[in-house]
């Protein structure tokens, strides 16, 4: 029997991804082959060859090799169609296809060739900020958010964007502070939320408040997120039985919350309910058995049982997971040495 036309179309993709991860063993000029030689992409090839300066024919390959995961087939378009017209509309997606390909440094040295050359562009100075900062250059990052907000006081992602960076390095006031210029500007949830986030953290009430207030402009009933952080204060504020109740109904509406069964599971640990706790740990471990935190946290549980193998093996699967969980690694160490204290 003949294979369909699909299964064979499907064959004809992979071997153009697979080449496409693959194609830095060999020279430049048998990637290009490999899309040359594709009958999928025939049309776009023979437009190209009667049209090699036209950089919209290059920009649609490489959209349709970033569709098929071919993102180094896609890199060589990208470039020629960039060499060829500086626009926003070859820059944008050329710079998402250097992401993918870690070669951060030529990202950098897109974006800050946009900025000049768009100097008004919100989102080429965001991409730029974020490249900063994903390059280890906070600092320069910061400068541009605030040369961006210095000209426009009112864009409300940018202060937003600005707000993450400073959470990622522990400005916690700083990050309050450009998340509440966001959400006055434009009050949409995702700011907001991150907002109660960040309020619930240092154990302040406002938290609750937005949260109650997105909650009510939930007609649809589908938010997970304001539960789980009043949960979050609730906890924080040593409430446990009402931080339960709101991780409960965070489970109500998707069973599948790994993170609520988590919250939930500690503070019944800290109410000290061990059986309760365990039941939850398991629970968080059946929907994700992925999770090392659910591992550590029922180790801790039966060591509070003074089951000591049974909690090294927790703790273990919990460092299989995750190799930088260094909690783990010391309970291990206590218990193996004598000096656990299971309750601190």
């Amino acid at each position: 029997m003949s294979l369909s036309k699909y299964a064979i179309r499907f064959i004809i993709v992979l071997s153009i991804a697979t080449i496409g991860c693959t194609g830095k063993k060999g020279s430049s000029d048998s990637v290009d082959a490999t899309v040359e030689n594709n009958p999928l992409y025939k049309p776009l090839n023979d437009s190209i060859r009667q049209f090699p300066q036209d950089p919209m024919l290059y920009l649609r390959r490489a959209t349709r090799l970033s569709q098929e995961n071919a993102h180094e087939l896609a890199y060589n378009d990208f470039s020629e169609a960039w060499k060829i017209r500086r626009g926003l509309e070859i820059a944008l997606p050329f710079a998402a296809n250097l992401e993918i390909l870690g070669k951060h440094k030529e990202r950098l040295e897109l974006l800050d060739t946009l900025l000049q050359d768009f100097p008004g562009d919100p989102q080429v100075g965001r991409l730029l900020a974020e490249a900063y900062a994903g390059s280890g250059d906070p600092g320069q990052a910061l400068a541009l958010y605030d040369h961006m907000l210095a000209k426009d006081s009112l864009d409300p992602e940018t202060f937003y964007e600005k707000a993450l960076l400073l959470e990622q390095l522990k400005d916690t006031v700083g990050a309050i502070k450009a998340l509440q210029n966001a959400y006055t500007i434009q009050g949409v949830d995702t700011y907001g939320l991150e907002l109660a986030h960040l309020f619930a953290e240092q154990k302040n009430p406002r938290a609750l408040e937005i949260c109650d207030f997105i909650l009510r402009q939930d007609s649809l009933r589908l938010l997970i997120d304001p539960f789980f952080i009043k949960g979050i204060y609730f906890a924080k504020v040593k409430q446990y039985p009402r931080a339960i109740i709101q991780f409960d109904s965070c489970i109500a509406r998707d069973w599948k919350t790994t993170d609520a069964y988590l919250e939930k599971g500690r503070a019944y640990f800290q109410m000290k309910n061990i059986q309760a706790a365990m039941q939850t740990f398991n629970m968080a471990i059946t929907v994700t058995n992925t999770d090392a935190d659910a591992y550590y946290w029922l180790g801790r549980c039966y060591e509070i049982q003074h089951r000591k193998m049974d909690a090294i093996n927790n703790y273990q699967k919990a460092i299989s997971l995750d190799k930088n969980f260094s909690e783990a690694r010391q309970r291990i160490q206590n218990l193996d040495s004598g000096f656990a204290h299971p309750s601190q």
